[in-house]
């Protein structure tokens, strides 16, 4: 059996908090420590590492706490950051480790590094590229931070940056699509988990690449597995291709 660290759960009452704590009391080589919302507080010093499913203001904030005591280290699920908000979660990770991902299911990983692969092999001039995402009703942001990963991905095999290369949500007349664009579009409704699908498209033919999520907890087991990983790495900024091993650290 692994050794026995100590895990706080941020964003405890929310849906993935919930997922966590099972997946973490299931576990015997964890103790949960503490458990936190927005708003409150708790002793910081008792956890070898924190779980965070909150919102980017809660993330950043327990970010900033974390790196003005040298820990603990995060697992950081939220989505929606603002570019200045990426930029105080940087800033933390110079003093503290830290696990990053808009998703930290396996199959979705894999999947981002085959998004990556397509696009550097299928030329921008001949094969658009658009990433579709669907979640369910009480989802906030949009596109999830999943299919910005695969965007990510995709803009990465093609050497640029997505924000070059975003297009705007389609609306009304405007024109043919520009070659080279990553467009995206996101479905809201019911209770769905969460679908994420890149479509390569040609004039001769369509590529698809997809996940699907069946259950939610394959979200928490991964974020555990971070969570365990992370606790003893320097400080630095990481996500679940480094955890993973896809990438060395």
């Amino acid at each position: 059996m692994s050794a026995i660290f100590h895990a706080g759960i941020s964003g405890y009452r929310g849906r993935m908090g919930r997922a966590v704590a099972q997946v973490l009391d299931a576990r015997e080589d964890v103790v949960v420590a503490a458990r936190l919302d927005w708003g409150e507080s708790a002793d910081l010093t008792l956890c070898d590492v924190i779980i965070d499913f909150s919102t980017p203001d809660a993330s950043v904030a327990l970010a900033q706490q974390s790196a003005e005591i040298g820990g603990p280290a995060l697992v950081i699920g939220s989505t929606g950051f603002t570019p200045e908000q990426e930029a105080e979660l940087e800033k933390a990770a110079e003093k503290i480790a830290i696990v990053k991902s808009g998703n930290f299911s396996l199959g979705v990983n894999i999947l981002v590094g085959l998004v990556q692969h397509a696009a550097q092999r299928l030329d921008a001039q001949e094969w658009d590229i658009e990433v579709t995402e669907a979640h369910h009703r009480r989802k906030v942001d949009s596109p999830s931070g999943t299919a910005l990963m695969l965007g990510e991905a995709a803009a990465e095999g093609r050497f640029t940056e997505l924000a070059d290369v975003q297009s705007k949500p389609y609306d009304g007349v405007q024109g043919p699509r520009e070659t080279g664009k990553i467009g995206f579009s996101s479905i809201r409704g019911g209770g769905i988990i969460g679908e994420h699908t890149v479509l390569f498209a040609s004039e001769a033919e369509v590529l698809t690449l997809s996940h699907s999520a069946i259950d939610r907890s394959l979200f928490a087991k991964g974020a555990v597995a971070a969570a365990a990983w992370v606790r003893t790495r320097r400080p630095g900024l990481y996500d679940m291709q480094d955890v993973l091993g896809f990438r060395q650290a």
